[in-house]
C-alpha cells in the first residue's frame, strides 16, 4: 500500500508542477535568417484607431502655422492613465472609423490603408495647394508608438503603448511585467484585425524559432492573450513544495474525517 501511495504521489507531482523548461524563453540553438524577415519588413498599412504624429516645419514657421495643431494642452488623466503635455492621445491625430484624420486648414484626409510614407507625400501635396514659395517645407509622419492590449496570465494586463516604431512580442510582455508562472508560454495567442477580418495566430515563446514567426513583431492594436496552463485549473500548486503542501492538507483532512467517522 505504501509503495502504491509513493508511486501515486510521484506521478501527481510530475503532472501538477510546472516544469522549468516551460518557463524559459527562446530555448534552442541560434537560427539562420529566413524568408519570414521579409514579411516582417513589409511597411505597415494604417488602420482605424491608429494615432499619427504629424510635424510640419519650414524655414519660415509663419507659413506653416495654420497647418499645426494646438500644443498648449495641460497634463490630464484619462481612463486611469496619465497623459503628460504633448502626449500622443491629446496632441496627435487619431484615425476615425471612416479612415480619416482632420487637420487644421487641410480638413479631412483619408489615410486608411496607406503607409506613413504615403501619408507624408499626401500631406505635402495638400500643403502645396495653399503655399507657393521657394522656402523649404518639411513634413514628418510617424506612428505615435505601438498600441496593444495584453490579457490573461500576465502580471500587468491592460492596454499599453510603447514609443517605438517596431515592437516585438518579447518587448510587449516585458513591458507588462512578464507572464505569470501558470501562463502558457508555448501557446501565446495574438488576435489581429486586418482587411480580411479578425485573425488569430499562435507563437511558442520557449522556442528560439519564435524569431521566425510572422507575429514576433506585433502590429498596432494587436491583442495578446496569455492562456493559463492546466496546472492552474487543477489548483494543486505550481511548484513541488506547493503541491506537496496541498496533498498533505488533503490527506490530513481525509484522515481526520475517517477517524471521526469511526469514533461516532
Amino acid at each position: 500500500m505504501k509503495k502504491y501511495f509513493l508511486l501515486f504521489l510521484a506521478m501527481f507531482l510530475a503532472f501538477s508542477c510546472v516544469p522549468s523548461k516551460d518557463l524559459i524563453y527562446l530555448q534552442g540553438k541560434p537560427i539562420e535568417k529566413k524568408e519570414i524577415k521579409r514579411i516582417n519588413d513589409i511597411p505597415y498599412k494604417l488602420q482605424v484607431d491608429d494615432i499619427l504624429n504629424i510635424d510640419i516645419k519650414s524655414d519660415d514657421m509663419e507659413l506653416v502655422y495654420i497647418f499645426q495643431k494646438e500644443t498648449n494642452i495641460a497634463s490630464q488623466s484619462i481612463s486611469g492613465q496619465s497623459f503628460e503635455s504633448g502626449s500622443s492621445y491629446l496632441l496627435d491625430y487619431s484615425i476615425d472609423s471612416y479612415g480619416n484624420i482632420r487637420m487644421p486648414t487641410l480638413g479631412e484626409i483619408n489615410v486608411l490603408g496607406y503607409t506613413v510614407l504615403e501619408v507624408r507625400k499626401k500631406i505635402e501635396n495638400e500643403i502645396k495647394k495653399y503655399i507657393k514659395t521657394d522656402k523649404s517645407i518639411f513634413v514628418s509622419v510617424k506612428l505615435s508608438g505601438i498600441k496593444y492590449t495584453i490579457i490573461g496570465e500576465i502580471a500587468n494586463p491592460g492596454p499599453k503603448i510603447i514609443a517605438q516604431n517596431k515592437v516585438s512580442i518579447i518587448d510587449a510582455i516585458a513591458n507588462s511585467g512578464d507572464i505569470t508562472i501558470v501562463g502558457n508560454r508555448k501557446n501565446v495567442e495574438i488576435i489581429r484585425n486586418s482587411v480580411n477580418g479578425t485573425e488569430k495566430y499562435y507563437i511558442d515563446l520557449t522556442d528560439i524559432n519564435a524569431f521566425n514567426s510572422e507575429v514576433f513583431y506585433i502590429k498596432p492594436n494587436d491583442i495578446i492573450n496569455v492562456v493559463p496552463l492546466k496546472q492552474k485549473s487543477w489548483g494543486t500548486g505550481t511548484t513541488g513544495l506547493q503541491t506537496v503542501t496541498t496533498i498533505i492538507s488533503v490527506f490530513t483532512l481525509l484522515t481526520s474525517t475517517f477517524v471521526l467517522a469511526r469514533n461516532l
